[in-house]
């Protein structure tokens, strides 16, 4: 299974589907489904009945996952891609565009 190049935290754009150009954090990695979950991106909605939890009920909306050949890290503000090399004997994630080592 291929490393995945986009963590938890990161900064990321949509660079396709209904959310095109939507920035957010990543709040969750799905390795096993290659998807991600974006904060304020495919918003879904779910109806809910009433319930001792949740007294009102009613629609309840929340961030679906996306896949993450969907989605681009942002660096310094402009969306690249991500390699990986070593820095000393530690492997590291760098951007592509401008080299610079993110983490």
């Amino acid at each position: 299974m291929a490393t995945m190049k986009i963590k938890k935290g990161d900064e990321v754009r949509v660079i396709a589907g209904k959310d095109i150009h939507k920035e957010g954090k990543v709040i969750a990695v799905n390795p096993k489904n290659n998807t991600v979950t974006v904060e304020g991106v495919n918003i879904i909605t779910k109806h809910q009945k009433p319930s001792m939890a949740n007294q009102a009920g009613g629609r309840i909306e929340s961030e679906g996952p996306i896949n993450i050949s969907n989605v681009m890290l942002l660096h310094k503000g402009e969306p690249t891609r991500v390699g990986f090399k070593m820095d000393g004997d530690k492997k590291v994630r760098f951007a592509k565009k401008t080299g610079d080592i993110i983490d």
